[in-house]
């Protein structure tokens, strides 16, 4: 009988401690996909050389399009492509008020995290890249297809703004979002005209198949998700109470 009562009472014990140990589980897993929490950012990337070295093997292990043009590249090659920052790091630097990147690089471990954050990165032919610059997007009148006639991409450089094709000018506003609202209280931001025509892109082009992938990719990479893709609606209630 005593021997029965033991049994009894050691495994009354160890249900209860599963089941808390069930609970605890369970409040960590949720915290980690329904936040922006320290737990979810348990795998972020320390710096920018860190990102390149995972960004074409994991984050486009098949190959994809760039950005900007919508030209297909292979995974194995990538010549006269390279990785676009869309919230432009020198909006970053100057926030940080660390200086030019390379001394915020050198002295900034927060900036070298942001540098490195995928959800800010994407595929973009170099020349394109480097003619976008750190202009404001924008909507220019014409189509000079200056970067030619498959590349729906233009630029005012008067007036120092870019214009995307209309495929992925959702994309670009949710990561444009994603980072002034994971690093606001690093003084990241967007102004109100520029936040309200992205709201529009934002609207006119939802999440696709493809953006829901990426994000699928890049949360098992660095450990968290950009929510405006998950949940649109989200990034419509943030601009509100925003501006």
């Amino acid at each position: 009988m005593r021997h029965l009562i033991s049994v009894f009472v050691v495994t009354a014990t160890l249900a209860a401690s599963s089941a808390v140990l069930v609970a605890c589980s369970e409040e960590v897993f949720d915290s980690g996909i329904n936040s922006n929490s320290d737990v979810s950012h348990a795998n972020r990337l320390k710096d920018y050389d860190t990102a390149r070295k995972v960004f074409w093997k994991k984050v486009y292990p098949q190959g994809g399009e760039t950005l900007y043009c919508g030209r297909p590249f292979l995974p194995t090659a990538k010549r006269n492509f390279n990785i676009e920052h869309v919230f432009p790091m020198s909006w970053v630097t100057n926030a940080l008020d660390c200086g030019k990147r390379k001394q915020c690089r050198a002295k900034s471990a927060q900036f070298n995290k942001i540098e490195a954050d995928l959800h800010n990165l994407f595929p973009a032919r170099t020349d394109v890249n480097r003619a976008r610059d750190s202009f404001r997007f924008g909507e220019i009148q014409g189509e000079s297809r200056d970067y030619g006639q498959d590349c729906d991409f233009e630029t005012d450089w008067r007036r120092r703004m870019a214009e995307p094709r209309n495929e992925v000018r959702g994309d670009i506003a949710r990561a444009m979002f994603y980072m002034a609202d994971e690093y606001r209280d690093q003084g990241l931001e967007i102004f109100k005209k520029q936040a309200q025509l992205l709201a529009r892109w934002h609207n006119d082009d939802p999440p696709s198949s493809g953006e829901v992938r990426r994000n699928d990719r890049i949360e098992k990479i660095q450990g968290n998700r950009n929510r405006f893709v998950d949940d649109p609606g989200a990034l419509n209630k943030m601009i509100e109470q925003w501006y």
